[in-house]
């Protein structure tokens, strides 16, 4: 399983996905610049950058008197080859499920 299950909870949300997004395009942004492009308010953005923190999806930094956040990628790459496990399992199943169900047809 993935480090962190609050990676799935953070992704289900397409508000946080665009967060994500925009960090994976543009480097780094703070609250108040990626809440100029989204329909919410800056505390908004600033709780979904705090679900996407503690999932370990963003990491925050002090520049002065801003907080800028950055994409931290490596638990969506854990969650990835997880879901690739799973898959292949399921797949694996499926493909001696069908083996077994055309044996048993063969005359």
């Amino acid at each position: 399983m993935p480090q962190s299950p609050d990676v799935f909870a953070a992704l289900a949300d397409p508000t946080r996905r665009f967060v994500l997004e925009t960090l994976a395009t543009r480097g780094e942004a703070t609250a108040t610049e990626l809440a100029a492009e989204l329909p919410v308010t800056r505390q908004a953005v600033s709780k979904h950058l705090a679900a996407l923190g503690e999932a370990g999806l963003v990491d925050a930094r002090r520049a002065g008197r801003e907080t800028r956040y950055r994409l931290t990628p490596e638990p969506l790459g854990d969650a990835v080859g997880w879901l690739e496990r799973i898959w292949e399992e399921r797949l694996d199943a499926l493909r001696r499920h069908l083996g077994e169900t055309s044996s048993d047809r063969t005359p």
